[in-house]
């Protein structure tokens, strides 16, 4: 009996030091005790997350989700400038508490968790218009002769490297991008998804979107957050749930897709 006693002591024991490190490690409570949330974001993916001309502010589809899940934690949005290459790293090295958007990918969820998504890409070629008529389909994209420029630690990195293995491949690093290698002449095309390449093409006129039959690679968005606090990533889901069910992204993709 007294046996018996001592392992169910011992159990109850075990279990409340167990929640108690887990409630005390999670990110949730270092948020509300400091008062901060923190973002990591890159502050170059048109719409998502970029950096106004003029204001010098961020802006975008991911800068609006973030500063309205602080608002309603009662806390101060703190973005972080990270790069596409770092992105994940952050994370891990708890530089930040979460990400702007990000695509979902095996091999960042090996170190790092996701939320739950509330947004999807699909990939699109990009190339310069004055050489319009020169390729319509991705199998004429991945010749030998064509120069596919990507930028370091995207999803696309990685995706080009398999859809585009007869191209020649060119990799730049942030802030450097990919279609800008293009705008100079350096490559024939470049690989992004279909809703940066709409801001681009409105914002050089120079680009034009390779008539290709389909874009490649669907694939949601969600944000990248510790993957062991499994209290924090649970209330960013129930958030994004929350707001999915009121309309809060449709809202965003009204303001921010169609401008």
């Amino acid at each position: 009996m007294f046996r018996t006693f001592l392992k169910r002591g011992m159990f109850l024991a075990l279990t409340v030091l167990l929640s108690t490190s887990v409630f005390a490690e999670s990110r949730l409570q270092s948020i509300l005790s400091n008062g901060e949330l923190l973002v990591g974001t890159t502050g170059d993916w048109n719409p998502m997350t970029f950096i106004d001309p003029t204001s010098k502010e961020r802006k975008g589809f991911d800068i609006d989700i973030a500063t309205a899940l602080a608002a309603d934690m009662g806390v101060k949005v703190v973005f972080v400038p990270t790069t596409w290459k770092t992105l994940v790293n952050g994370v891990v090295a708890n530089k930040y508490d979460m990400t702007s958007s990000a695509s979902l990918s095996p091999k960042r969820a090996l170190v790092a968790g996701y939320s739950l998504s509330y947004f999807a890409v699909e990939d699109v070629p990009l190339m310069l218009k004055k050489n319009k008529g020169k390729y319509d389909s991705w199998d004429k994209l991945n010749n030998p002769n064509v120069t596919v420029a990507v930028t370091l630690g995207t999803v696309q990195e990685k995706r080009a490297e398999v859809i585009f293995n007869k191209s020649k491949i060119i990799k730049v690093s942030a802030p450097a991008r990919d279609y800008q290698e293009v705008l100079a002449g350096r490559a024939d095309i470049s690989m992004t998804s279909n809703l940066e390449a709409v801001k681009l093409v409105d914002q050089y006129a120079q680009m034009m979107v390779v008539p290709v039959k389909g874009g490649k690679n669907p694939t949601p968005l969600a944000v990248l957050l510790p993957q062991a606090d499994q209290i924090w990533i649970n209330y960013v889901n129930h958030w994004i749930i929350l707001k999915s069910e009121r309309g809060f992204f449709d809202q965003l993709k009204e303001k921010w897709l169609k401008q």
